[in-house]
C-alpha cells in the first residue's frame, strides 16, 4: 500500500508561483531577508527554484537600527546567500516617530526594499509570509474592527510584492529548515507579549485551533474570497448587492490574476485583471475584450449569475 506525503515547501512555492503568475522567466526577483526563519526559508527556496522557474535572484536585508543584534543576523543571511550563489545588499531604514513601532518599522523596511529593487532592476519583491501569518493578520484586522474589504489581506501578489510561501504552514517552514540544515535566528520581539500580534500568534490562534483544527485554512480562504471585493468597490454607487456566484468569480479573478478571465457585472460592466496596473479593473463591456470573446455563463444556483470567460 503506497503512502502519500504532504508536498514539500519547494513544491508549494513552485505551485504558488506558477498558478499565481507571481513572476516570469527572466524576471529579477528581490527576496527580503532578515536572518529569521521565514526569510531564510524563502531565500533558500527561491534559490533552489531558479533552474525550474528561470528567474534571477538577489537578496536584500534592512537594518532598522532598533536592535543591537540585527547586524549579526544580516551577516548570517549574507553568508547563506553567498553559499547559494545569491548576491546580497544591505541598507539601514529610517523609522518614523510615532506610535505602533512594528507598523512604523514595516513601513520603513518596505521603503528601503523598494529603493533596493529599483537599484537592482528587480520586477518584484518576495517576502516570506506564509499561511499562519495571513491567518494572524485576518484576526488582527477583526480585533481592530475592519470591515469585509479590510479582511482580504496578504494576497499572493499585491503590486510589486509577491508571497511565494503563502500556501505553506509554519510547520512546513520549520520542516524545510531542518531538512536542509538552514541556519536562522529568532527575533526576540516575536516572543514579546506587549505586541498584539504576538498574543494572537501564541494565545488566540492556538485556542481557536483547539476548537477548529482547520482554522488557519478557513481564515486564509476567507481572505481569498474577500479580496474580490476590491473589484466590486469600483462599481457605480447605487448598484445592487452582487449575487454570491458573481462575488465568488471576482474573488477567483483577484486570486488568479488571469489576464484572459472576464466577469460580467451589472450595468453593462465587466471586470478583468490589468497586468499594467497590477489590479482588477472594471470597464464598460463595449470597451473591453469581452466584446470579442463572448463569456460562458457560470451561474450557480437559482437566479442570474456572472458570466465569465477566459479568452
Amino acid at each position: 500500500m503506497s503512502s502519500s506525503h504532504p508536498p514539500t515547501l519547494l513544491t508549494l512555492a513552485l505551485r504558488a508561483v506558477q498558478s499565481g503568475a507571481l513572476f516570469g522567466r527572466g524576471d529579477t526577483v528581490l527576496v527580503a531577508v532578515s536572518g529569521g526563519r521565514d526569510s531564510m526559508a524563502a531565500l533558500h527556496v527561491l534559490a533552489r527554484l531558479r533552474g525550474k522557474l528561470g528567474h534571477e535572484l538577489i537578496a536584500h536585508g534592512v537594518d532598522h537600527g532598533l536592535r543591537d543584534g540585527a547586524g549579526a543576523e544580516l551577516d548570517l543571511a549574507e553568508e547563506t546567500a553567498r553559499a547559494l550563489g545569491v548576491p546580497m545588499t544591505r541598507s539601514v531604514a529610517r523609522v518614523a516617530q510615532g506610535g505602533n513601532l512594528q507598523a512604523r518599522a514595516r513601513t520603513g523596511r518596505l521603503t528601503a526594499l523598494r529603493q533596493a529593487a529599483v537599484r537592482a532592476g528587480a520586477k518584484v519583491i518576495a517576502t516570506g509570509h506564509h499561511a499562519d501569518d495571513r491567518a494572524e493578520t485576518v484576526l488582527l484586522r477583526l480585533l481592530r474592527g475592519a470591515g469585509p474589504r479590510g479582511l482580504g489581506v496578504l494576497p499572493p501578489r499585491a503590486g510589486d510584492l509577491v508571497r511565494p510561501l503563502l500556501r505553506a504552514r509554519r510547520s512546513d517552514i520549520d520542516a524545510h529548515l531542518a531538512r536542509h540544515a538552514i541556519p536562522y535566528v529568532d527575533d526576540p520581539s516575536n516572543l514579546d507579549p506587549r505586541y498584539l500580534r504576538v498574543r494572537v500568534r501564541r494565545e488566540l490562534l492556538p485556542l481557536l485551533a483547539e476548537l477548529s483544527p482547520g482554522i488557519v485554512s478557513h481564515l486564509c480562504a476567507l481572505a481569498d474570497q474577500l479580496s474580490g471585493l476590491a473589484a466590486s468597490a469600483s462599481l457605480p454607487l447605487g448598484t445592487a448587492p452582487l449575487p454570491r456566484a458573481t462575488r465568488d468569480a471576482l474573488a477567483a479573478l483577484a486570486r488568479t490574476k488571469s489576464p484572459r478571465m472576464r466577469v460580467s457585472l451589472p450595468g453593462g460592466l465587466v471586470a478583468s485583471y490589468d497586468r499594467a496596473q497590477l489590479s482588477v479593473v472594471v470597464t464598460p463591456i463595449a470597451s473591453s475584450r469581452e466584446a470579442r470573446f463572448p463569456a460562458e455563463s457560470s451561474a450557480s444556483g437559482p437566479g442570474p449569475g456572472p458570466r465569465t470567460g477566459r479568452g
